[in-house]
């Protein structure tokens, strides 16, 4: 991950100086650095912090808890999210949520109640679009059909189940809980029980040849998948295999990879949208493109709740950013007040220098870019403060541009780090 240093205003919990969150959310509104001309769309991110196992390439904020997964404290950690959020909004009072994402760690662990509960109380507390994508991540392993019908009776309209493979010595590399069987059948159930639904896999995994990705790819095809999801496996710092790096397919043979994906993806009729994204088409164009990673992708706003969970808020004068506290004990006491102060371990507004990066971090990850005049609304400034770094850029021929939008090339996109890296303010 490319290293990002904002300057950060303040570093306790809204509340840590007995300031309430709505006297906390007043002095967002006070002028500032910025001027926006209107406040982005809004998604939730819900976390949900525990898995059977942690997996060794994982750097995600996930936990095994020490007491076997079958006593996660799933009321506690319930009350908890109910109150983080209570606190959180007054920083998004009168904002439509357009989008929930239930991540992890392995959210389906939650029972059928304790998800029935959780949905319950976000609609009670947050203007929910009628028709809103809520998303919850699933991992085979944890399919259980009774379970998922409760789901989908709940109000989850789309799964992202994570497959990884459908090879069996690759599961057992990537230390992933589930056989071949289960991650058939944890499509099988999805599709009888939601229309929209995507399918994580992984490639250039270990000791992985190009026919053994070929046909994991097509065995996840054969089931017309609404949307895919095909991500190059990298070593995370942090984590088991950074530690231990494991035998990778070298740079020509991932290239391959990725080349025949996108080929393959194409000739089924699927758009590759995002740099790891394929979605199936329909007569919108735009088919099922997951609406809360677009909202990512297009610098929109996020309010994240749970142990570990990030968001950026936008406000007429400034950009935020927070973190709550990544341990689950640590959350929840924080969360429940069993601590001093909120939950938010860390906040801070996202200075001008570093908009641009920030911007461009998420934007030139979509296969067809921008509107140029997004960047001004989202951020607040005039494109000019960047246009010597789009010449460069174009120069190089990692972008291409005109008056009305902006596009990584094919080569931009190989060298996608490279060219994000073009916008990260320059240090005195």
């Amino acid at each position: 991950m490319i290293p990002i240093h904002p300057h950060k205003l303040k570093t306790s919990t809204l509340s840590a100086d007995n300031t309430s969150p709505a006297l906390a959310a007043n002095a967002y509104l006070k002028p500032g650095a910025l001027h926006l001309r209107a406040l982005p769309p809004l998604t939730l991110y819900v976390h949900f912090p525990w898995c059977v196992r942690k997996c060794p390439y994982c750097d995600f904020n996930s936990h095994e808890h020490a007491s076997g997964i079958e006593n996660i404290p799933e009321a506690s950690y319930l009350d908890a999210l109910r109150l983080d959020l209570e606190q959180a909004l007054p920083l998004v009072w009168g904002r439509r949520i357009h989008a929930v994402f239930i991540g992890g760690g392995t959210p389906s662990l939650l029972s059928a109640a304790g998800l029935d509960r959780l949905l319950g109380d976000l609609r009670a507390l947050l203007p929910i679009e009628v028709d809103a994508e809520i998303t919850l991540e699933a991992n085979p392993g944890t399919f259980e059909a009774i379970k998922f019908a409760s789901y989908r009776t709940s109000g989850i309209n789309r799964l992202s189940i994570g497959i990884q493979s459908f090879n069996a010595e690759h599961l057992k590399a990537l230390g992933r809980i589930h056989d071949v069987a289960q991650a058939r059948q944890a499509v099988e159930i999805a599709q009888k029980h939601f229309d929209n639904f995507n399918l994580d896999l992984m490639y250039a995994l270990p000791g992985q040849s190009i026919e053994q990705l070929q046909q994991d790819v097509n065995t996840a095809l054969a089931f017309q998948p609404p949307h895919l999801s095909l991500y190059h496996l990298t070593l995370e710092p942090n984590t088991v295999f950074a530690k231990y790096p494991p035998p990778l397919p070298d740079d020509d043979l991932a290239a391959g990879m990725q080349e025949w994906i996108e080929t393959r993806t194409t000739e089924q009729g699927y758009d590759h949208y995002e740099i790891s994204a394929y979605a199936a088409k329909d007569c919108t164009g735009n088919g099922r493109r997951s609406r809360h990673n677009l909202n990512y992708w297009h610098f929109g706003d996020y309010l994240g709740i749970g142990a570990g969970a990030h968001s950026k808020l936008s406000f007429p004068h400034r950009i935020v950013r927070q973190a709550r506290y990544k341990q689950p004990k640590t959350y929840m006491e924080h969360a429940l007040g069993q601590s001093a102060g909120g939950p938010i371990q860390e906040e801070f507004e996202v200075g001008r220098q570093d908009l641009p990066f920030e911007f461009m971090l998420n934007l030139l990850r979509l296969t067809e870019g921008f509107e140029s005049r997004l960047f001004g609304e989202r951020t607040g400034l005039t494109l000019n403060v960047i246009e010597p770094v789009l010449q460069r850029a174009q120069d190089s021929g990692l972008i291409e541009q005109d008056h009305l939008r902006i596009r990584p090339t094919l080569l931009g996109m190989r060298f996608l780090n490279d060219l994000q890296e073009m916008f990260l303010p320059e240090t005195s």
